[in-house]
């Protein structure tokens, strides 16, 4: 509501048309509504063209198998590039400010980004969704606290989203548990020392991103192999941090997740092929894994793996309405009964038990499909199924046919003859268990 403000008494000295846009995420009921009257209120007090549309955010993610805030976003930008092109827009003006930054610079760090994530959000680029729309954001170096004094002088009308307050949301956690304990007990002045930080990493991101882009063009120019050495550097003699930008770019090229250890994989081992799981929705649905290598000149290469390797055979399987199952030759049964004490009954082959309020009613049995992670019980973080494979020494042609079942959201909980997974076993909180047989013909 400030940036409207602002940009509508900027705009006759700047010669701007705006037009308003607003997507209500129905995400919060009756006050995703109230926050949409307030929009076309406003619109029509300013008298500005207004573009309103409605998404199922939670239906969306469903069907993506992607969580809400991603859902969110991905409809959101799309919204905003077809109303930019509604109203013959060639921007999209966006209110992030100081401490979204900075919110989102500790979200990052935590899923280990690399520099460029760590540098935050950019004053001016390109959406998402059409690259021919600019995103700006005027607001990006004003605190949260100035653009709320602004309001209240100027008595703008502003609503307040509550899912803000909800400590299930990591980024929430951050802004009303982690920063304010920084700020108090380690640095008062985290705020301008983070961005200070962010502006520098972005800056040394975006040089090593133009010579990774050079040094592509180069060795990409037709010729001989002898030609294009003259062009450019060696791979093996780039720098390490120049090698894994340009195995990262061409990975994102062929819409593939520049994962950490695919990149060291590639960078570590030229022509020995990674395989990975798919990121195109059509072949993760038909379950094709993809195997991904790089020559000795740093060219990345893609092909899909032979389908005869993977089994994509999978069963939905409701857990209150039945209690047996076939899935391939192995048979399997359970039982959901009360906890009814702490001692925990003798271990059986077998026979796996599970606090079945956290795995849900609905899972799912299939095979192991390539890029697969689990968290054995005792360990603190999921590693690749590959990885516990290979550990175990299990034979490659035994590895297709075990199964697997997953949570309604994907989660795996259980390995066929592997250890359970930590996320799902017994706890002094588990009101109901799921006990687990199977046996194989």
């Amino acid at each position: 509501m400030v940036l409207l403000q602002v940009l509508y008494q900027l705009s006759p000295e700047n010669g701007w048309r705006l037009t308003v846009a607003h997507l209500n995420h129905q995400l919060r009921g009756r006050s995703s509504d109230g926050d949409e009257r307030l929009v076309r209120r406003t619109a029509e007090r300013l008298k500005l063209p207004l573009v309103v549309e409605r998404a199922d955010v939670r239906r969306f993610a469903r069907e993506r198998k992607i969580s809400l805030e991603m859902a969110a976003r991905k409809l959101r930008h799309d919204f905003l590039a077809r109303a930019a092109e509604q109203a013959h827009a060639s921007a999209v003006a966006l209110a992030h400010h100081a401490d979204d930054q900075l919110e989102l610079f500790f979200l990052r760090l935590f899923r280990g980004s690399g520099g460029e994530g760590l540098a935050g959000m950019k004053w001016l680029n390109s959406s998402p969704s059409d690259p021919k729309i600019e995103l700006v954001r005027p607001l990006l170096n004003v605190r949260k606290y100035d653009l709320k004094t602004y309001a209240a002088d100027n008595q703008l009308h502003c609503r307040e989203d509550a899912t803000n307050e909800s400590l299930g949301i990591q980024r929430n956690r951050i802004r009303h548990g982690l920063l304010p304990l920084l700020q108090k007990q380690y640095q008062p002045g985290l705020e301008k020392t983070v961005l200070r930080m962010m502006e520098t990493v972005g800056a040394e991101a975006e040089l090593v991103t133009s010579l990774a882009r050079k040094w592509l063009k180069r060795t990409q120019r037709p010729g001989s192999e002898g030609q294009e050495r003259r062009f450019a550097t060696a791979f093996k003699e780039l720098p390490v941090a120049l090698q894994r930008r340009c195995l990262q770019l061409q990975l994102l090229e062929k819409s593939i997740a520049p994962d950490f250890d695919v990149i060291e994989q590639l960078r570590i081992k030229p022509d020995r092929p990674i395989m990975i799981a798919q990121t195109r929705e059509d072949m993760v649905k038909a379950g094709v894994p993809l195997l991904v290598s790089r020559d000795s000149n740093g060219r990345v290469s893609s092909k899909r793996a032979l389908s005869a390797d993977f089994n994509s055979a999978s069963q939905k399987v409701d857990l209150e309405k039945s209690n047996e199952v076939q899935f391939d030759d192995v048979k399997i049964s359970w039982r959901i009964s009360a906890r009814k004490s702490d001692a925990l009954p003798k271990p059986r082959s077998g026979q796996e038990l599970f606090d079945a309020d956290k795995i849900g009613s609905r899972v799912t049995l299939r095979h192991w499909n390539p890029g697969d992670r689990f968290q054995p019980i005792g360990m603190k973080v999921t590693i690749k199924l590959q990885d516990i494979f290979t550990n175990q020494r299990i034979p490659r042609g035994r590895r297709h046919k075990l199964i697997v079942a997953t949570t309604p959201k994907g989660d795996i909980f259980w390995v066929e003859g592997l250890r359970i997974s930590e996320r799902f076993k017994l706890t002094n909180t588990t009101i109901r268990r799921l006990q687990w047989r199977w046996r194989r013909r």
